[in-house]
């Protein structure tokens, strides 16, 4: 292999941190923190921009064998920015990679539940959600089923979206309407 390979842009790298940061600007819609009643702190940020990574994951799963590679592109780019985040905080480099490693598996699990929600009934993703999502908060009735209508909003309008377009990092989620 050419050395000048090792300096090449790897185009899946670059596409899938493009459509993380589309997951990153979705998540931080201030309607998720003042109607929805995600809390607005380290915990909320990152249960929302989990909850978004797993909306697209979940919807290039549809076509696993074309959207494999891109989609663990998309996994790894949030894990840096999380590593990132915490460096930045001023965790110290032996705490980052047990800190990340403790995200990975929470996120393995939201993954689990989430799944399950969606195949389950409106009552089990909220369950999920309010384990998950609302984890240090208690929130209302009305916040988590406004979280739920989200959510099946996310995945009918990803659903519309072509995996082209998602392999080149455009991800368009749907509106954060929200209706009582």
């Amino acid at each position: 292999m050419p050395i000048s390979s090792l300096f090449r842009r790897n185009p899946i790298r670059v596409k899938s941190y493009e459509a993380y940061g589309q997951v990153v600007a979705q998540a931080r819609s201030p309607g998720f923190f003042l109607a929805l009643e995600v809390p607005d702190t380290l915990d909320g940020r990152f249960e929302l921009i989990a909850l978004h990574v797993f909306l697209v994951l979940n919807r290039l799963k549809a076509e696993h064998d074309r959207t494999a590679v891109f989609g663990q592109a998309v996994f790894d780019a949030m894990f840096a920015d999380l590593d990132r985040g915490l460096r930045e905080m001023g965790a110290g480099d032996l705490g980052v990679g047990r800190r990340v490693k403790a995200m990975a598996t929470g996120f393995y699990g939201r993954v689990v539940a989430y799944e399950q929600g969606l195949a389950g009934s409106d009552g089990a993703l909220g369950e999920a959600l309010t384990r998950n999502l609302y984890g240090t908060v208690v929130p209302g009735p009305d916040a988590v089923a406004g979280m739920v209508r989200y959510i099946h909003g996310q995945v009918a309008a990803l659903g519309g979206v072509p995996i082209d377009d998602l392999l080149s990092g455009n991800i368009r989620f749907g509106s954060l309407a929200i209706e009582k």
